[in-house]
């Protein structure tokens, strides 16, 4: 029950009707019995100046921020911390007595799910699509545990190129448009295909980044960071073709346990949060 001691808490991003962080934050709540609230909140990038000082002002306790606000918040935000601070994009958002703190909980969850699948990015020919926020924590994730080269694949080339500077510190990092032949030899070369754009996310189910995914030598990994649906076309594409393939729901679970962990100084059950989770896909 909802009272006047209620700690509030939140997701905010545009469209929000895919986010499953309500079911698996409010899982982990009730689970450990905490007096939170876990709410959507759709907030398009116009508003956000409006949407940050209101939920300072409303006392939320914090919030986790999703596409496409991820690197427009850390402007306004009081502090950061060090990945953040990196990548330039904010997941997570707590507020300590109106002061704001920025975290990306992203880079951790990316690769715990690795991890979980015992993919070991040091030393790999790693290919990335898309350069937005998730792109920037994925990519600073493969440069913390030392990956051979890093191809970034966008539509624009010129629009992202700040993305090299800002990752200057890793020298194994090129961007390409991703339907050249010099990003085809990319493919070519990997190791593992990271999918970051919302292509092919609920509710454009239908949509599809524009790569030959059966370029990629036998056995690398096709990661989609969509979890909603569980298996986008591009997955699907993969998988008929015989590669390894995973979703986002690990990256989803593990960034949410950090998140949970900054929002309240408990614990989580992971397992909680994981059945909530995929009992909420398997209706998708």
């Amino acid at each position: 029950m909802i009272t006047v001691s209620t700690k509030n808490l939140g997701i905010i991003g545009y469209p929000i009707g895919h986010t499953l962080s309500p079911t698996m934050q409010m899982a982990a709540i009730n689970a450990a019995n905490l007096d939170y609230s876990y709410i959507a909140i759709p907030v398009q990038k116009g508003r956000l100046i409006l949407a940050v000082d209101g939920l300072r002002s409303l006392d939320f306790r914090g919030w986790n921020v999703t596409i496409p606000l991820k690197s427009t918040i850390p402007q306004l935000l009081d502090s950061l911390d060090a990945d953040a601070k990196i990548i330039g994009a904010v997941n997570t958002v707590v507020n300590d007595g109106g002061k704001l703190t920025g975290y990306n909980t992203d880079v951790n969850g990316f690769l715990a799910a690795l991890n979980e699948v015992e993919f070991m990015p040091e030393d790999c020919n790693a290919v990335v699509l898309g350069a937005g926020g998730a792109a920037r924590a994925v990519i600073w994730g493969l440069c913390k545990r030392k990956s051979a080269h890093i191809a970034v694949g966008v539509r624009n080339p010129e629009k992202y190129q700040a993305i090299i500077e800002d990752f200057e510190v890793f020298d194994a990092i090129d961007l390409y448009h991703w339907e050249t032949d010099e990003f085809k030899e990319q493919l070519q070369q990997a190791d593992i295909l990271i999918n970051t754009t919302p292509l092919g996310m609920t509710p454009d189910i239908e949509t599809i980044p524009p790569v030959d995914v059966s370029l990629l030598p036998e056995g690398a990994l096709v990661y989609d960071v969509i979890y909603s649906p569980a298996k986008t076309k591009f997955l699907t594409k993969a998988e008929e073709l015989g590669y390894p393939i995973l979703n986002g729901m690990s990256m989803l679970l593990y960034q949410g346990v950090e998140a949970f962990r900054l929002f309240t100084g408990v614990e989580p059950d992971e397992k909680v949060m994981l059945k909530a989770l995929k009992e909420a896909l398997s209706t998708d």
